[in-house]
């Protein structure tokens, strides 16, 4: 790939400031296994509070893998095994007291392809603050959806039709839905998995002013497959080859002088 493509995505304001002090996420020696793959080895990184991480590779590097292990989705897998410690604001997320549900409110997610539930609008993003108990009336779970719908950019496009229904939103909508969805329960940290690998340009250009509006006040951390959006958007990127984490830094110093041969690589386009 053209480096100074990536430096010229690199001179915007969100990549150029600083990381917030104070760290949000720290993982020490994590490692999983699947049956007897060994998906993610020994990985220890500090995710700055209210920023964007962003996790690079090629395919089947680990930096999924890892995204998961940070709101226990790895649990749902049957032969999968984690080891090592990850905590959040110092609390040890595994401790087997923990109660899963509440992690996963603390910790929203966005996948790959937009996934609204098949209900209206409205209920798309009511959803979390019912099951969790966060609203006390009807006033407040409208104000909530609201709230939450505007934060994520979508409330002037929808909200003369919030009744109808989420799934009939174009793709960049129906993204932008689900991170309203997953701010809706106030979480503190944002887990995106290559949120924009199925949108067109314009909506993914959408989506990135959101997070770049979203870390004032959460901790993001973003799968990416695309350098240039990692430039565009991340204070700070890590980049992953067979399930090891190579290298973390500030996104500019990843991008222009990496420490280590295989980021370099990596970067320049020789593999991947």
């Amino acid at each position: 790939m053209d480096m100074s493509t990536v430096e010229h995505a690199m001179l915007t304001p969100s990549a150029t400031s600083a990381p917030a002090s104070g760290t949000k996420v720290t993982a020490r020696a994590c490692n999983v296994y699947y049956g007897e793959k060994h998906a993610l080895k020994d990985v220890s990184v500090d995710i700055p509070e209210r920023s964007i991480t962003a996790f690079i590779g090629p395919s089947g590097c680990g930096k999924s893998t890892f995204l998961r292990c940070i709101n226990r989705m790895n649990d749902t897998i049957a032969s999968c095994r984690v080891t090592g410690k990850i905590e959040i604001d110092g609390q040890d997320i595994y401790d087997p007291a923990l109660d899963v549900v509440q992690l996963r409110a603390r910790v929203g997610m966005v996948f790959q392809k937009p996934n609204p539930f098949p209900k209206s609008i409205y209920e798309n993003v009511a959803y979390g603050p019912r099951i969790h108990g966060i609203a006390k009336s009807k006033s407040d779970l409208d104000e909530v959806v609201i709230s939450s719908l505007e934060k994520a950019g979508l409330l002037k496009e929808v909200k003369d039709r919030l009744n109808d229904s989420g799934t009939g939103l174009s793709g960049g909508q129906q993204q932008r839905l689900c991170i309203a969805r997953a701010i809706a329960v106030s979480p503190e940290v944002i887990l995106m998995d290559e949120p924009c690998s199925a949108l067109d340009p314009i909506a993914t250009a959408k989506v990135e002013e959101l997070m770049d509006e979203l870390k004032a006040n959460y901790t993001i951390i973003i799968v990416t497959h695309s350098m240039q959006q990692a430039a565009r958007v991340s204070q700070r990127t890590a980049f992953f080859h067979l399930g090891n984490l190579v290298e973390v830094g500030d996104t500019r110093q990843i991008f222009t002088n990496p420490k280590e041969q295989r980021t370099q690589d990596y970067i320049t386009g020789r593999f991947g």
